[in-house]
């Protein structure tokens, strides 16, 4: 990689980590559980009543099959995974698609487009325009039309117990097609402009908060820089006057003049190095980077006088290997702080923040000696607003009123990042005092592939030069 010239800012492969994950990585898997089972619910409803009320001919065993296939998929996704998970591009697409091709074969056993409710084979079309990319949404739209398209032509006829057929004129049929085939194709666009524009609308405010964070570090440089100037200016001039007199004074004496000229150059010296201390600040790439172990102990540093013992297992003892460098990310330090906040706040009297690598990922945890997370909840911490925690755990820390926003804050912001965050418990809640480890409270381990968090070696430190005395 060849060094950034030195009139621009340096740029760094990871700086755009956020722009990496699709917008599926924000899809939870639990509302599209919730969502398949009241479509669930209205199948069944709907088969009974034709079925019973109607006195329909049906393939009961069959429709009933075809539903429970997603009540199966429903279990099998409720307990094998997380309720907080997040679906991926990929697993959001393959869920939807699930849905869809349910749907139409349930519309094959009970009439095709005569079945009123084939309307409601839109809906999985609707979402995916709504959380997933264009090309995921697509193939979802055209998927949709193709088996819309085969189930008006080949589907098991409805009729009657007396053998009576239920169908819609020709005509009829036609219009129901084109009506879900438009429907897919409006409501697709529809939903895709409006997602877009609030997408586009929350990137923006980000960038422009990150942006002007930036600013404001940068400001508050030049700030600082500017007042040191302003203290500074005064006796260094003073002393280049001084200097100056002196000089002229021990025209006879060369070796205290020769003194006093020194004297005059440093303080020009010193003068030069305040105006470039600003233009040097914004170009040095330690502003911006920094080894693994700085960036913990920054984020730590808020709470390491509030009466608890934080132990370190960084890896930045004299002689150890070299450290991943990272980026100093505000998402980084502010998430990580966040972690260790909760750490802290609800521990008895110790944290352990530990760190280590290999040449694929990078992990920190961070463990307390607490009560650890109550497991009934364990399954959705990192969801915001989580409800009010029971009395005990209020009347240990009256003055929180509740817990999951700061933890939603601190594993959103660190998942932009590329991390994955895995909540534990250090040990048994049942275990008696004596019984229980040393690290027996709650556990949160941040992964990081290091291809992600990682910076790639850069040529230069800017404009910092070395002061020669």
């Amino acid at each position: 990689m060849n060094p950034p010239a030195p009139d621009r800012p340096p740029s760094f492969p990871n700086a755009g980590i956020g722009a990496r994950f699709g917008h599926g990585d924000w899809v939870r898997l639990r509302t599209l559980i919730l969502l398949r089972w009241t479509a669930i619910f209205g199948q069944v409803t709907a088969i009974l009543v034709a079925w019973k009320y109607y006195d329909i001919q049906l393939e009961i065993v069959l429709c009933l099959l075809v539903v429970g296939s997603a009540i199966l998929a429903n279990v099998i996704a409720a307990f094998a995974l997380p309720e907080n998970t997040r679906l991926s591009e990929r697993g959001a697409m393959l869920t939807l698609l699930f849905d869809t091709l349910q749907l139409a074969l349930l519309l094959f056993l009970t009439g095709g487009l005569n079945n009123p409710f084939a309307l409601l084979i839109l809906a999985p079309a609707t979402i995916a325009a709504t959380a997933l990319q264009t090309r995921a949404t697509v193939f979802i739209g055209l998927v949709t039309i193709a088996l819309v398209t085969l189930v008006a032509f080949l589907h098991v006829p409805l009729r009657t117990l007396d053998g009576t057929l239920i169908a819609v004129p020709a005509i009829f049929e036609f219009g129901f097609w084109l009506a879900i085939v438009i429907g897919v194709i409006f409501l697709g666009l529809y939903a895709r402009r409006v997602a877009s524009e609030i997408r586009v609308m929350g990137d923006a405010l980000l960038a422009t908060q990150m942006a002007l964070a930036r600013e404001q570090k940068l400001t508050d440089l030049g700030g600082v820089v500017a007042a040191a100037a302003h203290e500074l200016g005064t006796p260094l001039a003073t002393i280049k006057l001084t200097s100056t007199e002196l000089a002229r004074d021990l025209a006879d004496q060369p070796e205290l003049r020769a003194d006093a000229e020194l004297i005059r150059e440093q303080a020009d010296r010193c003068r030069d190095i305040l105006r470039s201390m600003g233009r040097a600040g914004k170009q040095d790439l330690h502003l911006r980077s920094a080894p693994v172990s700085a960036v913990i102990r920054d984020a730590a540093e808020p709470h390491l006088g509030r009466g608890k013992d934080l132990h370190f297992d960084l890896g930045d003892e004299p002689g150890a290997a070299r450290q991943p460098e990272i980026l100093r990310q505000p998402e980084i330090i502010h998430g990580l702080r966040n972690l260790i906040q909760n750490a802290v706040d609800f521990s008895r009297s110790g944290v352990w923040i530990d760190a280590e690598w290999s040449e694929r990922d990078l992990t920190i945890r961070i463990a307390d000696d607490g009560d650890g997370f109550p497991p009934h909840l364990i399954g959705r911490i990192g969801d915001p607003f989580i409800p009010r925690r029971r009395d005990d755990d209020m009347a240990k820390r009256p003055e929180y009123d509740g817990m999951g926003l700061g933890l939603f804050i601190a594993k959103t912001l660190l998942e932009r990042t590329g991390a994955r965050l895995h909540f534990t418990n250090g040990s048994d809640p049942f275990l008696t005092e004596e019984e229980r480890p040393l690290q027996s409270g709650a556990v949160v381990e941040v992964v990081w592939p290091r291809s992600v968090i990682e910076i790639a070696s850069v040529g230069g430190l800017g404009e910092n030069r070395q002061i020669i005395s």
